[in-house]
């Protein structure tokens, strides 16, 4: 009798511990699938996407040193029904500096200050530097896509226009210029792997005041996470930038980088933990970002639009 009730306990111990086993890997399973579609611009998932950057920068103008300086970027994923048939994506981009040095005279991009031209550039050819704080410019895309992916279908593609508004509050950390342009998305999926390029470039169309110049300039992220056990990922997404009305060798920062990234639930919100770091093969000859490290938090919400605009 003791050795049948043993077995007995014994056989419920272990399953027990097999389904405990199952529910973790089911668990692990499900919040993968959410890792991969926050990889994915053109999914149906909406999130409160936050960024922290710390970032090195260095050029002629800072005589090779690096300089420091930090800031956070507010990005909530929104993935809007339209139609029946089509949807917008849309991902608003709010840009909150906490501290940046930057040359006297210059803005954020490179480009002079109207009316401030190289006002800190010293005889050996370096600059004075200034720290600045406070909101940049927002930016918002606006891109139309597929409401649905064809089975077994790997591409999904989106286009519009992209806006992006003269909130900046210093001079410093923005154009003081309305511009507008067009956006575009492209995403390769698997279930292992998820690639994707999304672009923005905007000209100026009005102006704020004197201090404001005409703007031709853009971005192009381009990212690729591979997925693993556990709902890990790896992989990175950089962001190339350009700017047409800088001086030459400051139109470009060419990054590259690598990050990992998981994906857990706290209560009952996933939210996704991604770290990475970069470092740009081609800057700004001037002052320029060099090396930046990045940590996103990524909580999922509820859909706040559940039914199409227009039926």
């Amino acid at each position: 009798m003791r050795k049948q009730l043993t077995a007995c306990v014994t056989a419920l111990a272990i399953s027990s511990v097999g389904i405990a086993l199952a529910r973790a890997a089911d668990e692990h399973q499900d919040l993968g699938k959410i890792g991969a579609k926050l990889s994915d611009p053109t999914s149906d998932v909406w999130a409160l996407f936050t960024e922290f950057d710390v970032t090195y920068s260095e050029g002629d103008l800072s005589g090779g040193d690096h300089r420091s300086g930090s800031s956070m970027t507010f990005k909530p994923i929104m993935p809007v029904p339209f139609t029946e048939n089509w949807k917008i994506f849309t991902q608003p981009t709010v840009p909150v500096t906490f501290s940046a040095d930057i040359p006297e005279g210059r803005r954020f991009d490179n480009s002079d200050l109207p009316g401030h031209p190289g006002t800190g550039i010293r005889p050996d050819g370096t600059a004075a530097f200034e720290a600045y704080d406070g909101l940049g410019d927002i930016s918002i895309p606006l891109m139309f896509m597929p409401a649905k992916k064809k089975q077994g279908a790997h591409w999904a593609f989106g286009a519009g226009p992209t806006f992006l508004f003269p909130t900046a509050t210093n001079d410093e950390l923005g154009t003081n210029t309305w511009e507008a342009g067009p956006s575009v998305v492209a995403v390769y999926k698997t279930p292992k792997f998820t690639g994707a390029l999304m672009g923005q470039y905007w000209w100026n169309y009005a102006e704020t005041d004197s201090d404001a110049t005409d703007t031709s300039h853009g971005t192009l992220l381009y990212s690729a996470w591979w997925n693993l056990p556990g709902a890990w990922q790896v992989g990175f997404n950089p962001t190339i930038s350009y700017n047409a009305k800088a001086a030459n060798g400051d139109e470009w920062n060419v990054p590259v980088g690598f990050g990992v990234a998981r994906t857990i639930r706290i209560g009952k919100m996933p939210v996704k933990f991604q770290l990475s770091a970069e470092k740009s093969i081609v800057r700004q000859d001037d002052f320029g970002t060099d090396w930046k490290i990045r940590f996103n938090i990524i909580p999922v919400i509820p859909s706040l639009v559940k039914r199409p605009l227009f039926d």
